[in-house]
């Protein structure tokens, strides 16, 4: 047997040889025990390829495992995984006096012969306690991704059904996000949570499922029981957006609408749609504040990017003048509100795409798309330059790209052995993929010098390339 062989097996071996259960497979580790299932069924079915001398005692292992009823734990852990339906059926009978031998019980309830998986389930459901499923709660929600493992998942519902909210800490605090999620949920419905904690879980857990489940249901209770500030103040001070989001909404029911009006200019476009829905439902006029608010000094990049969100067109000279603002994140908010708004002054999106800021640039580029075509391809090919910025390097090929034709090809021979990884890998792409068209036929001149030249450099590439990985220097 190789040694890579044997490391994979180590457990299925040092079972085979009598070492303890405990000892030979992490328990803790619910892959460890689906693990163990495929390779001792590897070992099983292939033990004389990789053993080929044989010995008398692993004979005996072989012979012992068909009969179940005289095994010990670890034996019998093998039985559990054989190959053959009937020696796995017998030894999940004896599964109850060796409690140990649980997980693989859990894993046999998914079985893909009936009799294996139907025994399998009649000891699973008379051996499952509430301590039990909090520990295996771990692998059965892995197996029950498999076909036939939704069974398991039901029986642990069943058996944390009642179970209290200490009981399901390990599996609330788990770092398995599945588990945790299922834990949540089961917690949730049960109403083991009191609203603070709904909201705490909402405001500080980093799994956004889990945000958005309890930041739900923290609104649910705040419906049901009123507004309490305990709730309200981890939800408006939450860093994510979904709980703040949840936290605006509830004070349309606390009657507090001068408390959304500070979020109508909130970072996250969840949060300002639901401050301004809170707003009017109370009379107030967001795109009025909006308009006050950018009109001032201070102006924040989220007031900018409301006002493209509920603003009109006439709101588009004051998204202009924004656009020479001294803070990056104001210019750039202020560039895509005019694109949300529809504007397509193609000059002046033009001049921003030298723009230090990448933002901007990518705003502006996004706006010129569409327009691709009319920009000047030689006032373009000049930004390809190395000395620009990358960000203005990668929208000026974007816009050469979308231009098509002789244009594309020629930023993309450009490029082809640029310093910029991906710069250049998308030209190569781009080159692979062009194709002429009406007014540049194949055969014209310039095709023909530009792909001669993409090989040259190419070849060039290439070489370099092998010489370095042989060793010999570029």
């Amino acid at each position: 047997m190789s040694d890579d062989v044997r490391d994979e097996l180590a457990a299925v071996l040092r079972l085979a040889e009598g070492a303890d259960l405990r000892d030979a497979v992490d328990g803790a580790n619910p892959g460890a025990w689906i693990a163990l299932d495929l390779d001792a069924r590897s070992w099983l079915r292939w033990h004389r390829t990789w053993e080929p001398e044989g010995t008398q005692r692993r004979r005996r292992w072989f012979a012992a495992l068909r009969h179940p009823d005289t095994l010990d734990e670890s034996r019998l852990a093998l039985a559990l995984c054989h190959r053959d339906g009937r020696v796995r059926e017998a030894a999940v009978e004896r599964v109850p006096s060796f409690p140990a031998l649980l997980p693989l019980v859990v894993v046999r309830a998914a079985d893909w012969v009936e009799p294996v998986r139907e025994k399998a389930r009649e000891v699973l459901r008379g051996m499952l306690t509430v301590a039990d499923a909090v520990a295996l709660a771990p692998l059965i929600l892995l197996v029950g991704r498999r076909a036939r493992g939704v069974y398991g998942v039901g029986l642990l519902g069943e058996a944390l059904g009642g179970a209290s909210l200490e009981r399901l800490d390990p599996l609330l605090t788990a770092q398995d996000r599945a588990v945790r999620r299922y834990a949540h949920r089961l917690a949730v419905a049960n109403g083991l949570f009191s609203p603070t904690e709904l909201a705490r879980v909402a405001a500080h857990d980093d799994d956004t499922v889990l945000q958005d489940l309890c930041a739900d249901a923290a609104l649910a209770a705040v419906a049901r029981d009123g507004v309490d500030e305990d709730v309200l103040e981890p939800l408006l001070g939450a860093r994510n957006p979904r709980a703040r989001a949840a936290g605006v909404t509830a004070l349309r029911r606390a009657g507090l609408p001068e408390g959304a009006v500070e979020f109508l200019g909130d970072r996250s476009g969840r949060v300002r749609a639901c401050a301004r829905y809170v707003v009017r439902q109370y009379a107030g006029d967001p795109a009025a504040w909006y308009r006050e608010r950018c009109a001032g000094p201070g102006v924040m990049p989220g007031a900018v990017s409301g006002l493209a969100e509920c603003g009109e067109r006439g709101d588009a000279e004051v998204l202009w003048g924004l656009t020479s603002h001294s803070v990056p994140a104001v210019r750039a908010r202020a560039v895509a509100g005019l694109r949300a708004l529809d504007v397509s002054d193609v000059a002046r999106f033009t001049e921003l795409l030298d723009d230090p800021d990448p933002g901007v640039v990518r705003e502006a580029t996004l706006a010129l798309v569409p327009s691709a075509r009319a920009l000047d391809a030689g006032w373009l090919m000049e930004r390809l330059a190395d000395r620009r910025s990358r960000a203005v390097r990668v929208s000026a090929f974007r816009l050469l790209d979308r231009h098509g034709g002789i244009v594309r090809l020629r930023a993309a021979v450009a490029l082809i052995d640029d310093p910029d990884e991906k710069l250049r890998h998308w030209a190569r792409q781009s080159v692979q993929r062009w194709h002429p068209t009406a007014d540049v036929p194949l055969g014209s001149a310039e095709v023909g010098e530009l792909y001669d030249r993409a090989r040259e450099l190419f070849s060039e590439y290439v070489l370099t390339r092998r010489k370095r990985e042989a060793g010999l220097g570029a």
